[in-house]
């Protein structure tokens, strides 16, 4: 009676201990998945910041230094790699900022034909990269969190996935945006 009921609270333990390690791998999974999402929303909003920003730069609604500075740093955050991406848009960010700081920048481009359909999505495009930066920072955080804990590290329930990185640019939009 007593081995019987030994070997039926052992097995409780082991059926517990197996639920509870599966829920753990299901969960960081959900965790990378989430992570991937959130990359691919970032990646596209910066996509598109850049897409906006050359927009702006051949619509010939700016002075000729202007636009060769903003499609330069459009252009760069394009082509940079992976190891220079993250200086690479935060150049773009400052080259934005100097530019729509301007005086009556804002002004200027409202007058113009097709300027506020172009300030509206400018707006729209930087917003997005900071929500997308901060959701994206958010999720390798937890997913870092969930990583280091003692049974993902012991019973390696990530794999081989590498460890999560924050991505960090100057990302603060233009004064001029920031009061609209």
């Amino acid at each position: 009676m007593t081995s019987t009921l030994i070997v039926l609270i052992a097995g409780i333990v082991v059926v517990l201990t197996a639920v509870y390690v599966s829920w753990r791998a299901g969960r960081l999974d959900r965790l990378h998945i989430r992570l991937e999402l959130a990359r691919e929303a970032l990646d596209a909003a910066l996509m598109r910041r850049r897409a906006v920003v050359l927009e702006l730069a051949g619509s010939r609604l700016l002075d000729p230094a202007t636009s060769l500075v903003l499609a330069a740093a459009a252009h760069e955050a394009r082509i940079a790699g992976p190891e220079e991406r993250e200086h690479a848009e935060s150049d773009l960010s400052r080259a934005l900022r100097a530019a729509v700081d301007q005086e009556r920048f804002r002004e200027k481009l409202s007058e113009a034909p097709g300027g506020p359909d172009l300030l509206e999505e400018l707006d729209a495009a930087v917003a997005k990269v900071v929500y997308s930066r901060r959701f994206y920072n958010n999720a390798v955080g937890v997913t870092r969190t969930a990583q280091r804990r003692w049974l993902a590290r012991t019973l390696r329930l990530a794999g081989h996935t590498e460890f999560p990185s924050f991505f960090e640019i100057d990302d603060d939009p233009p004064a001029a945006m920031a009061t609209e």
